[in-house]
């Protein structure tokens, strides 16, 4: 009984802590920390409109505006190479299914049987009670 006693009362006391926001043990908080030698930003306090405010000042970077396209002359050379590259794989894309459908069906001889049979007479009709 004790043991149930406590039990709740210690499930009683972390269900409390974490709907009323406490804060952990110091010795949980205190985490290994790791540092850089270098400087990411530096804070810089400025005066504004509506007071002082913080402000991360970085350093400024530029992006490289050198043009990284290949010269015409290489493109014009390679356009060959490539065209003959896509017309294979359109033209393949048609010839191989044919060739594989015509492989399928090279033996099979239903289509002749069904073509050369006469056709069949329908039969008469049965009179019933309208006709």
């Amino acid at each position: 009984m004790k043991q149930a006693a406590a039990s709740v009362f210690t499930a009683a006391t972390l269900a409390s802590n974490v709907f009323l926001g406490a804060a952990p043990p110091a010795e949980a908080a205190t985490a290994p920390s790791f540092s850089s030698t270098n400087i990411v930003a530096v804070k810089e306090s400025r005066e504004g409109l509506y007071g002082s405010y913080e402000v991360d000042v970085t350093e400024q970077s530029y992006d490289d505006a050198r043009s990284t396209f290949k010269p015409a002359k290489e493109v014009k050379s390679k356009k060959g190479k490539y065209t003959a590259l896509i017309a294979i794989l359109v033209v393949g894309s048609f010839i191989i299914p044919m060739a594989q459908y015509f492989w399928y069906v090279k033996d099979d001889d239903s289509s002749d049987k069904f073509f050369n049979e006469p056709a069949k007479p329908e039969p008469p009709k049965k009179k019933g009670w309208f006709n």
